[in-house]
């Protein structure tokens, strides 16, 4: 289903800056429910002042957990950096196929946090392309080549994401948004992990989860991102690929109720135990290391 343009204004107007002006037509391609199942690509992204196409954009999906990846790299750069967010390890083979054909080198495969409902694609990943490094935060308690905190900012080429520290669904998420200076991407982009999923959040009944501490952590590092802030979350299961800061401070079901409200929803949700868990967690705290590839 396409959503009329008129319905979302300011999404409609990002999506004709970061697409070449033909394709502004009546119509919005970024918000379609993916066309294939397993991957759903957004459009290259236009950096800055819209002169040079430095970034290049995928958002990726992997249908068993509604788990969507991102792809960014510096086109722009010689060597064409690019990272990988939540990678997941069904769609290792799909992801590093994607990167060698569109001639990049993967740098860093980032998570947002320790997932539960699948197993990261890190462990694959390095084990198949050995100079790659893994990320995440050092609040997480899991292994990796880079430990990151509120503030940092992990450089690809002349672009870079600046880290946020957005617990509350665990104790370790982050959010990382691209970069507020000249040549970084405009408008910017959040990977928000499952502290922020449209219309909703993730949940904080597990892994040092806490309500309370997920509301003031959307609410002040998420919700003060410029309005035109496009959102992209961990997980989509109602066929929604993006948002904006504008569109989840008026129509989250859960964000936009008062702090205690907020918590007593969230104190009532009676979802089920994460059928993933007892495996994603164990592995993902090692980084998704997989059992050594079989030598041919």
């Amino acid at each position: 289903m396409v959503v009329p343009l008129r319905l979302i204004p300011r999404l409609a107007a990002a999506a004709c800056r970061l697409t070449p002006a033909a394709s502004c037509a009546p119509r919005l391609v970024l918000r379609r429910a993916p066309l294939l199942p397993a991957l759903a690509m957004a459009s290259a992204y236009s950096a800055g002042s819209g002169a040079d196409r430095r970034l290049l954009f995928r958002q990726l999906f992997e249908k068993e957990s509604s788990t969507y990846t991102y792809l960014l790299a510096d086109v722009a750069d010689p060597d064409k950096p690019a990272v990988l967010i939540d990678p997941v390890d069904r769609t290792v083979d799909r992801d590093l196929n994607l990167i060698k054909e569109l001639g990049l080198k993967l740098v860093y495969a980032m998570n947002t946090h320790v997932h539960a409902d699948h197993v990261t694609g890190t462990g694959l990943i390095k084990a198949k392309l050995p100079g790659v490094k893994s990320v995440i935060s050092k609040a997480s308690g899991a292994k990796a080549d880079h430990f990151v905190d509120h503030g940092d900012k992990i450089h690809f080429g002349n672009l870079f994401l600046e880290v946020r520290s957005t617990p509350g669904h665990t104790s370790g998420c982050v959010t990382y948004v691209t970069g507020d200076a000249d040549g970084q991407p405009s408008p910017r982009m959040a990977f928000t992990g499952d502290a922020l999923i449209i219309r909703a959040c993730g949940r904080t009944d597990f892994q040092g989860g806490s309500s309370d501490q997920l509301y003031q952590s959307v609410h002040s590092q998420i919700f003060t991102l410029p309005k035109d802030t496009l959102l992209y979350p961990a997980h989509d299961y109602k066929g929604f690929t993006v948002s904006t800061v504008e569109e989840e401070v008026a129509y989250n079901a859960r964000l936009t109720k008062d702090k205690e409200t907020f918590k007593t929803i969230m104190n009532n949700l009676n979802l089920s135990y994460p059928k993933m868990m007892d495996v994603a967690v164990p592995a993902n705290l090692v980084c998704g290391i997989q059992d050594p590839l079989p030598k041919i």
